[in-house]
């Protein structure tokens, strides 16, 4: 089992487990709901990525360990709930752990696939945001990568922080690590420190 395989693994179990507690959270699903929103939170963007890439079938139709995965995030959510409620934080490192991880397995796959660099850390950044978005609009939620602290930009980055290398013949193992500490890094402190992006002057007011 390669690095990126495992990373990409270790990313699919924890937003799986925030994805399904966002369902329990926001909606009072049965286990098939709950298990349903967490797969999709945790496979969502990587399948969008694929598509878009042309390589198909996605990689989780293709390698059945990423559904297993998955699903058995969603279970342990469910199954969990009341317990893993009172660790909000954890779960919340889970889901910027996730972020991380699929920012750059998703942009070292979308190099491997011959993506240019622009679309190489675009497409790192819709594997990263993609699931979690769909699950937010099935919620009924405004998604997390409009709303909340500094989202979307960590993930641009920590792509950024593989692929540029990778393009200047400097690329390898230790950027993938590099990368995902850089966008977990942002994201924990706009949590920790409440910070946002920034939004059109006096937009509040509207």
């Amino acid at each position: 089992m390669t690095t990126a395989l495992v990373l990409d693994l270790l990313g699919t179990f924890a937003f799986a487990l925030n994805g399904a507690l966002t369902a329990v959270r926001a909606a009072q699903l049965d286990i098939v709901g709950v298990v349903v929103l967490g797969m999709i939170t945790a496979l969502g963007g990587g399948i969008l990525r694929d598509v878009l890439l042309g390589a198909l079938p996605p990689a989780t139709f293709s390698d059945w360990r990423y559904l297993v995965v998955a699903a058995a995030g969603g279970l342990v959510a469910f199954g969990l709930a009341r317990q893993l409620e009172r660790l909000a934080l954890p779960i919340t490192v889970f889901d910027a752990l996730g972020l991380s991880l699929f920012a750059v397995t998703g942009a070292g796959r979308a190099l491997d696939l011959g993506a240019g660099v622009g679309q190489a850390v675009l497409l790192g950044t819709i594997t990263a945001v993609g699931g979690g978005t769909i699950r937010d609009v099935l919620v009924r939620r405004v998604p997390s990568v409009l709303s909340s602290e500094l989202y979307a930009i960590p993930a641009l980055v920590g792509a950024a922080v593989v692929v540029v290398p990778a393009r200047l013949g400097a690329g390898g193992p230790v950027w993938v690590f590099v990368g995902a500490g850089v966008c977990l890094t942002i994201r924990l402190l706009g949590i920790g420190f409440r910070l946002d992006a920034p939004r059109p002057p006096g937009g509040s007011a509207l």
